[in-house]
């Protein structure tokens, strides 16, 4: 579904703070799409933006959100 990479220096991506972020629970979370043409979506910690960063393909991205919406996430 996704593959983990180290943040690329220079890799495009127009990230956006989600909207549950900063409610003081520490769990801080950045996604955005990569900006270089391939559909791709990464997801990072707003807190550790030098630490590993999820890249998820466009089909995978939309599974994703799928079951997040549905709850079906543990």
């Amino acid at each position: 579904m996704a593959t983990i990479d180290r943040p690329t220096p220079g890799l495009p991506v127009a990230w956006h703070v989600s909207s549950r972020s900063g409610n003081g629970d520490g769990n801080c979370v950045e996604a955005g799409p990569v900006l270089d043409g391939s559909g791709r979506f990464a997801v990072r910690d707003s807190k550790d933006r030098s630490g590993p960063t999820l890249i998820f393909s466009t089909t995978g991205w939309a599974a994703f959100l799928t079951h997040l919406r549905a709850n079906r996430l543990t």
